[in-house]
Order: C-alpha cells, then sequence, then structure tokens
C-alpha cells in the first residue's frame, strides 16, 4: 500500500423522487449516490465497469455503509467525494463523503468493498493483472 490519494467529486441534485414523507432524502438513496460516485471515479480514472467487464471480470458489493450526519432536501445539490483506498487484497474499495453544495456541510460518509469474481463468478484471491496494471499506471503499485 501505498500514500497516492485518487480522488473523484461528483455533483448531484436531489430529485422529488428521493425524497420521502418527511420532505428528505430517503435513506436508501445515500447508497445510490455512492454509486453515482464510483461511477464517476470509473469514468475519470479508466476502472469503470464497462473497463471491468471487458476483462472478463465482475466486481460485486460485498459490504456498504452509510452514516447519516444531516439530511438533504428537494432540489438541494450535493457533492459525493469519492476516495479509492488502496489494498493488497483483491478489492475494491472506496471512502464516501456526501457534502451539501451550498455550505460543504458532510451529511453523510460511507464505505462500500467490492471483490474480483471471473466470468464463471468465482472469487479471486489474488490481485487480476488488469487491476495490478492499473494500480501501475497511477502510481499505486
Amino acid at each position: 500500500m501505498n500514500n497516492k490519494t485518487l480522488v473523484s467529486e461528483t455533483e448531484i441534485t436531489v430529485r422529488f423522487c428521493e425524497v420521502d414523507s418527511l420532505h428528505i432524502v430517503w435513506h436508501g438513496h445515500y447508497i445510490k449516490y455512492f454509486e453515482d460516485g464510483r461511477e464517476d471515479f470509473g469514468y475519470k480514472y479508466g476502472i469503470s465497469y464497462r473497463d471491468i467487464f471487458n476483462n472478463h471480470l465482475l466486481t460485486p458489493i460485498v459490504k456498504v455503509n452509510c452514516e447519516y450526519k444531516y439530511p438533504l432536501t428537494f432540489g438541494e445539490k450535493a457533492i459525493v467525494e469519492t476516495t479509492y483506498v488502496d489494498s493488497e487484497a483483491a478489492k475494491l474499495i472506496f471512502h464516501f463523503k456526501i457534502y451539501r453544495a451550498s455550505n460543504h456541510e458532510v451529511v453523510a460518509t460511507g464505505e462500500s468493498i467490492q471483490v474480483f469474481l471471473n466470468e464463471n463468478k468465482e472469487l479471486l484471491l489474488t490481485v487480476p493483472p488488469f487491476f495490478a496494471e492499473w494500480k501501475k499506471k497511477w502510481g499505486i503499485a
């Protein structure tokens, strides 16, 4: 592991269908916002789901958590900060911070962990060559 940090920031706008009867974002949508952050990170750094799939790999989520700090409401803009966390294991680990765009108040934090599977859906216990090359490209390996 090293100290190189890869970060992506994604702006989202809270849609009407994402708020509940309390007029705040329903808690499950924060996990979707994490997904928005992962997708943006993947496009920015060349490790999108399409890149992974084109290398005959799958990366299912095996763990996700979210700590809620303050609610978001309809029409608010927020920024999802997605940070790659290096690991020697064959895993993709991301940390998330969701900020209210208007004042940069942290409204939620979280983490997701994905593992690598081959096309037969068998767990890979060693880092696949595609991922090792990606880490080297970005100065992580």
